[in-house]
Order: structure tokens, then C-alpha cells, then sequence
């Protein structure tokens, strides 16, 4: 080859070299041509990615109907990588699952995350639990004791019953009679920290008392207690948190105090105008102070040092289980407040609070299952969804049953529903 040719040679392969050393370095660094950006102009942009964990594993995911990728086996996430800055919709599915679907948004240099999603089986199965009873009350904390509410006779009145979720059994505690023999209105009740003893807070004779039920003993010892503190005149609402005492007197004003009563700080500036014949209540959540008025909910100001109108008409709220978010809703809408800085989900949320949903059907109850995700109950319906607002909320049907109360077990992430008098569990639905 002459040398001329050589010379050809080299300083195309040079050209060619110049050319396409920055497309490689740009391709490696994630930049791509975007064919069809929203300015319509072909232009070299730089891509995103998509990070997803779900359980169970192995589920597939799809982009824009395509198959993409599959959630590993042992942690049950995947990385998509290099995806052109746009919209896609997000199809998770797996065979016996319900789908799981939302269009995400992939910014350039950005990864868009979606790591806390959890599938429910397509069919509800529930086992039956050798129990019979008319309302269910509440959880030991390890999620071992379940405590029911049984109408007896008309001589007997109401009865408690003690259901031990590991075993199967159900045992006689107390009834209403043994409590008080011209009846008893039954106010409050809790289990102690070691699941041995319940606290009863009874109405009777037109007074309120208190008792120890320890169940550990065979049978069951009822005990009369003296009032958890002693209780101050001209109170209209209180309630303890630790070692604090916090009430709103006949005035209006906010008060917080310890057990002992030695010291009572005024927390309020202005007082809160009552309104007579109106039953009021007291949550405290963390750094925040919420004030039940019927049907109105108060929030206290802790700038102003007043209660401020928060959410009507107001029927319940729940704490999530991490302690970051207070769920509260009406008969027809749902709300999330944010209890903690730095939880708000993504930038997309600039507020404190979040709605997640408004329906058409009364809402009966509402019960957190983890922190991202809650059920609810419209009619006979127990429904299921997610606390992700992106786009749309994945919303299933889980099971139909005649009035459920149900009631979600953190020890065996089991859904425990009572319904027509029959206690029932469903499967494990969460890892």
C-alpha cells in the first residue's frame, strides 16, 4: 500500500475517531437523542432511571405495555436504566396477583423510585376462627389476644371475651353484671405493656370508675383501681401522654401539667370558645394537639397559641405505625397529615397534609395495615389501597361481608374481620 493510501487511511480512521470518541463518552454518561421531546425538535438528551421493589418477588415489569424486566429473586427490586426523560406507564403484574399500574414521570439525571409496593392475592381467602361474638375491641400489642364483646342475656347484659389468636381458644373474662348489678356502660379499655392485665373504664351509677382485669389468673381477677390521676375540677376534656397531662378547662384554655399535678403550665393564649351541651375531646399526636368539637376538628396553633378550625365534618383518625403520619377523614374523603419534617413523600408535595381520595359511598372505618398502606370499609366492602397519590391510587376490592369490623394484627400481618357474629382471619398480607 502506498504511502499516500496509508495517509488517507489514517486520517479518516482519525476523522472517524474525533467523531465518534464524545458520542461514546456521551452514550456512556447517559445521553441519548430524544426523538420526540415536548419541544417536537430532535435534541440529545440525558436520561433517567426507574428504581422498583415490590413484594413478592419476581414480578414483572412493563413500560408502555412492553415487557421490561423482572424483580429479582432475593431482594425483589430492579433498576432500569437509560430511559429517554417522559411519562411511562407502569404495569406491575404477577399470575394470582392483583395488578398494580401508575404513570411515573422520568426526569433527566434523576431516578424515579417506587420501593414500597406490596400485591394482594386476586382471591380473598379467609379461615374462620372458633369464635363467635358481636364487636371486636382491641389487640394485645404483641398481636397475640384479641379481646370481643359479647351480648349475653337480657339478665346478663354485655360479656368480655379473651381470643388467643395462637392457639385458637376463646375464654370467658367478665361480664357486665359482675361489674356493676344494675348495669355498666363500658367507656375504655386497653391492655397493659406485658399483655397480663386490662384496664376497664366503666360507667356506672352515674359515675365513672376504673378497674384491673388480670388475665393471666385463672379465672379472671376484676379489681376497682382509683382514677388514673386525680381529676381536676372544671375539666372539660384531657388526656395523658407518658408522663404529661394535657386539658382544656371550662374557660377554654389549654393546660399541660405531669401526674402528680405539681406544675400546670398555660399553653393557650386565647381561650377557645365552648359551646354548651357538646362533647369535646383531646388528641395529642406528637408535636401536635387536635381538638374534637361534634363534628369539627381543631388543630392547635403553636405560633398563635390558639386552635385553629383544621377539617370538617370530622369522623375518625389513625396514627401509621412509624408514627409519621395521621390519617383523618369524613364520611366521604380521606386525608393524610404529615406528623414529621423530612416524610413528605417527594417535591411533588409542598404541604404539610395530603388528600388521597373521595368517594361516593359512606366511609364506616378506616385502619392502617403499614405506613404506605390502609383499609377501609364502604358498605359491606373492605377495600384496600396505597398512600402513593402519584397519578392515581391502585385501590382493590378486597373481600364483601355482611357489617365487618376488622382489624389489622402487626404480629402475623394477618387482616382479623368480624362479620355476622363469626371471627375470621385472611392470609399473611404483608412480608
Amino acid at each position: 500500500m502506498r504511502k499516500k493510501v496509508r495517509k488517507i487511511l489514517f486520517l479518516i480512521c482519525l476523522v472517524l475517531f474525533l467523531l465518534v470518541s464524545p458520542l461514546v463518552v456521551l452514550y456512556s454518561q447517559g445521553y441519548r437523542l430524544n426523538f420526540n421531546p415536548p419541544t417536537g425538535r430532535i435534541k440529545i438528551t440525558q436520561t433517567g432511571g426507574l428504581f422498583l421493589k415490590a413484594w413478592p418477588r419476581q414480578v414483572e415489569i412493563y413500560l408502555d405495555s412492553k415487557l421490561v424486566k423482572k424483580t429479582d429473586w432475593f431482594f425483589g427490586s430492579v433498576f432500569i436504566e437509560n430511559l429517554l426523560p417522559k411519562k411511562y406507564k407502569v404495569l406491575v403484574k404477577k399470575d394470582g396477583f392483583h395488578l398494580w399500574e401508575k404513570t411515573l414521570e422520568i426526569k433527566e439525571k434523576e431516578v424515579t423510585e417506587a420501593k414500597k409496593y406490596r400485591f394482594m392475592a386476586s382471591k380473598s381467602e379467609f379461615f374462620p376462627c372458633k369464635s363467635r361474638s358481636r364487636k371486636l375491641l382491641v389487640f394485645s400489642r404483641p398481636g397475640k389476644k384479641i379481646i370481643l364483646l359479647n351480648e349475653e342475656s337480657e339478665k346478663e347484659g354485655w360479656s368480655l371475651k379473651l381470643y388467643d389468636v395462637e392457639r385458637g381458644i376463646q375464654s370467658y373474662l367478665v361480664t357486665e353484671k359482675e361489674i356493676h348489678p344494675q348495669g355498666a356502660e363500658l367507656l375504655n379499655l386497653d391492655f397493659s405493656v406485658d399483655s397480663k392485665r386490662v384496664s376497664l373504664e366503666i360507667g356506672a351509677a352515674e359515675r365513672i370508675k376504673y378497674f384491673d382485669l388480670e388475665i393471666d389468673r385463672i379465672p379472671p381477677t376484676l379489681v376497682e383501681e382509683e382514677p388514673p390521676f386525680v381529676p381536676l375540677d372544671r375539666v372539660i376534656a384531657y388526656q395523658k401522654l407518658n408522663d404529661d397531662v394535657y386539658y382544656l378547662n371550662n374557660f377554654g384554655h389549654l393546660f399541660k401539667t405531669n401526674l402528680s399535678f405539681e406544675s400546670q403550665t398555660k399553653i393557650s393564649e386565647k381561650p377557645f370558645a365552648l359551646l354548651p351541651e357538646t362533647e369535646y375531646q383531646l388528641k395529642v399526636c406528637g408535636d401536635f394537639i387536635f381538638l374534637k368539637e361534634g363534628e369539627n376538628l381543631y388543630i392547635f396553633n403553636s405560633e398563635s397559641k390558639t386552635f385553629e378550625k383544621f377539617f370538617s365534618p370530622f369522623r375518625g383518625l389513625r396514627v401509621s405505625p412509624n408514627s409519621e403520619k395521621l390519617m383523618y377523614w369524613s364520611d366521604s374523603e380521606i386525608w393524610i397529615l404529615f406528623l414529621k419534617k423530612g416524610v413528605i413523600p417527594s417535591p411533588e408535595y409542598t404541604e404539610e397534609k395530603l388528600f388521597l381520595v373521595r368517594l361516593s359511598e359512606k366511609i364506616n372505618d378506616v385502619i392502617w395495615l403499614n405506613s404506605d398502606y390502609f383499609a377501609f370499609i364502604l358498605g359491606n366492602m373492605i377495600k384496600i389501597t396505597e398512600t402513593d397519590t402519584r397519578d392515581r391510587l391502585n385501590i382493590i376490592d378486597f373481600a364483601t361481608l355482611e357489617k365487618p369490623q376488622m382489624f389489622f394484627n402487626t404480629n402475623n400481618q394477618k387482616l382479623y374481620i368480624l362479620s355476622g357474629g363469626n371471627l375470621q382471619s385472611s392470609p399473611k398480607l404483608l412480608p
